[in-house]
C-alpha cells in the first residue's frame, strides 16, 4: 500500500511539473505574440503619423507638349486634349491613340477610363477609353451637354426649336433611346449623368411651378427593370433649389449638388434618396471617386482659405479639411486627400493627419496616383516623373 501511494505521489509530481512547463511555454508564446503585436501597432502608428518632407524621382520619361493643351487623368493614363484634337499616353510615355478634330468649344465627360469629347453647339462626339478609340457619334441637332458611361454609352442634350432632345447613343453612334423636354412640360435639363455600366440615366429638370422655380430629378433605367415603366423612368425626386452638378460614384450610388444641399441616392435599379446635407455657402468645386465626395467651400476659419467637407458613399460626413493652398486639382488616393497646384502639394489622411506639405521642383500640369504607398506621377511640360515621398 505504501509503495502504491509513493508511486501515485511521484506520478502526481511529474504531472505537476509537466503542467508547469506547459504553462511556462504558453506564457512565453503569449508574451512573444503580445510583444509582436505591440511592435506592429507601434510601426503602424509611426507610419500613419510619419510626415514626408521630400521626394525622390524614381523614373523620368521625356514628353513634348503643344501649347493650348490640357492634361487630365483617364484611368491610369493621361488624356491630352485641345480644340484641334486629343491623344492618350500611358505611363511609359507611349501614345496609345491619337484623334484629330476641329472643335470650337470643347465639352468633356469622363467615367473611369472612358472619355467623351463633344463640340458645344456642334454635332460630333468622340468616344474613347485609355486603350482605344471606341467611335464617333453624330447628332442631328446642336449639342448642349453630354454624359458618358464607362462602357462608352453617351447621352447628349441637344437643342431643338422650342425644346431639347435627350438622346442616348452606343459608342458606335447607334441611337438607343430618345426623349424630349421643355419648360412648358417636364422642364429644362440643368444636369445629366450616366451610371458607369450605362444602365441608369439621371436628369435634373428646372421647371416653373405656379410662380416658383423647382427642380425635378428623374432616374431612367435602360435595363430589364426599366422596361416595365413608362418611358423607362423608374424614380423621381423634387425640391426647390437648382442642381447644376451630379455624378454617379458607382453603379448604385449617385450624388447631386444643389444650391443649398448635397443629396445622395442609392439603388442599382430603383434609386432613392438616402441622405441630404444642407449648407448655405457657395460650393466652389466638387471632387469624387467611388468612395468619397468632397465639396470645397471658402473657409469659415480666418486662418485658412478653403474648407473641404468630405462624405462617404454611405452618406456619412467624414470630416472637414482646411487648406491655404491655391489649388488647381484635388483627388482621393485610397484614404488620402491630395490637393495641389503647379508648384506645391498637400496630402492629408482621412484622419486629418498631414502627411506631406511641400513644393515641386518644376511646374506640374497633372498629378496622379501610382502603384506603391505615397508614390505618384507628375506630368510636366517636358516629362512624366514617378516620385516616391520620403
Amino acid at each position: 500500500m505504501q509503495e502504491r501511494q509513493k508511486r501515485e505521489k511521484k506520478l502526481a509530481g511529474y504531472k505537476e511539473k509537466i503542467m508547469r512547463h506547459k504553462l511556462t511555454f504558453l506564457y512565453r508564446i503569449l508574451l512573444i505574440i503580445a510583444a509582436a503585436a505591440a511592435l506592429v501597432a507601434l510601426v503602424v502608428v509611426q507610419y500613419r503619423r510619419h510626415v514626408y518632407t521630400e521626394y525622390d524621382i524614381v523614373s523620368s520619361i521625356p514628353r513634348e507638349t503643344a501649347s493650348g493643351t490640357t492634361d487630365i487623368r483617364l484611368g491610369n493614363s493621361i488624356l491630352t486634349y485641345s480644340r484641334d484634337g486629343a491623344h492618350c499616353t500611358d505611363m511609359k510615355g507611349e501614345i496609345v491613340w491619337n484623334q484629330t478634330y476641329q472643335i470650337q468649344d470643347v465639352l468633356l465627360a469622363v467615367s473611369g477610363d472612358t472619355a467623351a469629347i463633344g463640340d458645344y453647339n456642334g454635332r460630333n462626339i468622340y468616344i474613347q477609353n485609355s486603350g482605344q478609340q471606341l467611335g464617333v457619334v453624330t447628332t442631328t441637332m446642336p449639342i448642349q451637354e453630354i454624359a458618358v458611361s464607362s462602357s462608352g454609352i453617351v447621352t447628349a442634350i441637344e437643342a431643338d426649336s422650342d425644346s431639347v432632345r435627350i438622346d442616348t447613343y452606343s459608342p458606335e453612334g447607334e441611337l438607343l433611346y430618345y426623349g424630349s423636354a421643355g419648360m412648358s412640360d417636364t422642364g429644362y435639363p440643368t444636369a445629366v449623368c450616366l451610371s458607369p455600366d450605362g444602365e441608369l440615366l439621371s436628369l435634373a429638370y428646372l421647371h416653373l411651378d405656379p410662380g416658383l422655380l423647382k427642380t425635378n430629378l428623374a432616374f431612367y433605367n435602360f435595363g430589364d427593370v426599366g422596361g416595365n415603366y413608362n418611358d423607362f423612368m423608374v424614380t423621381s425626386d423634387s425640391f426647390t433649389d437648382l442642381v447644376p452638378y451630379m455624378q454617379f460614384m458607382n453603379d448604385s450610388t449617385m450624388f447631386a449638388v444643389g444650391d443649398g444641399c448635397l443629396r445622395i441616392y442609392s439603388g442599382a435599379h430603383l434609386p432613392v434618396r438616402t441622405a441630404g446635407h444642407m449648407y448655405n455657402e457657395e460650393v466652389l468645386s466638387v471632387f469624387y471617386n467611388e468612395e468619397y465626395v468632397g465639396l470645397m467651400f471658402r473657409s469659415d476659419k480666418s486662418e485658412y482659405l478653403y474648407r473641404l467637407d468630405v462624405y462617404s458613399a454611405s452618406a456619412k460626413k467624414v470630416d472637414s479639411f482646411y487648406y491655404n493652398i491655391q489649388y488647381t486639382d484635388l483627388f482621393f488616393d485610397n484614404d488620402n486627400i491630395v490637393i495641389y497646384n503647379e508648384t506645391e502639394c498637400v496630402i492629408k489622411t482621412m484622419d486629418n493627419i498631414e502627411k506631406f506639405n511641400g513644393s515641386f521642383s518644376k511646374p506640374v500640369r497633372l498629378m496622379l496616383e501610382a502603384n506603391g504607398a505615397y508614390r505618384y506621377v507628375l506630368v510636366t511640360d517636358s516629362s512624366i516623373d514617378t516620385i516616391q515621398l520620403k
